[in-house]
């Protein structure tokens, strides 16, 4: 799915194309203008919002560390917990980790062991979709904790990375939304 023609023209031209960040070759996409403006990042909100009821979900997972600036007021906003998604060794306490493959190596998220419980429907969140290596290692966390996987919502894919495909099997039939696709 992708967003409506005005909510996705007004989010695309938020969003500053950055060459040679964070090295030579790379084109990143700068979401910072975007959260500076109320209208474009309330709208963003909303729509997430929207993704939220849509699919039924109690629990919003943000990805460190802008899928949390994302995902933390779609929670508010929806009436429904936050559980962040964090770099091994920043969360107090018990966790769950999942490891995942990089480029160059291998990286481990974790959540606290308590923060979803069986049944829970969650909705996770987060700015792009690149390899889908950190989603997807998200998806495993969510389901060995033993919550239900609502969907995945991002507000950028690159598809150019194919990361959908990275995804999708992991996804087992919940929905992939983006709401730009690149």
């Amino acid at each position: 799915m992708s967003a409506s023609a005005p909510l996705h023209e007004l989010l695309l031209s938020k969003i500053t194309d950055v060459p040679d960040y964070p090295k030579p070759g790379v084109m990143f996409k700068d979401i910072t203008p975007l959260l500076a403006d109320a209208t474009a990042f309330g709208a963003l909100t909303d729509a997430f919002v929207d993704l939220c009821v849509r699919h039924r979900a109690d629990k919003v997972v943000g990805l460190e560390a802008r899928g949390f600036i994302l995902a933390a007021p779609v929670a508010v906003r929806a009436g429904i917990g936050f559980v962040p998604v964090r770099k091994a060794g920043k969360l107090p306490g018990a966790t769950l980790g999942q490891t995942y493959d990089l480029e160059y190596g291998t990286a481990e998220i974790e959540i606290h062991a308590d923060a979803l419980a069986p049944g829970d429907r969650v909705l996770v969140i987060d700015d792009v979709l690149a390899t889908g290596g950190t989603a997807d290692a998200s998806l495993q966390l969510i389901r060995r904790a033993g919550a239900d996987v609502a969907g995945l919502a991002v507000l950028m894919e690159l598809g150019f990375l194919d990361g959908r495909q990275r995804v999708e099997p992991g996804l087992k039939g919940a929905p992939l939304e983006a709401l730009i696709t690149v």
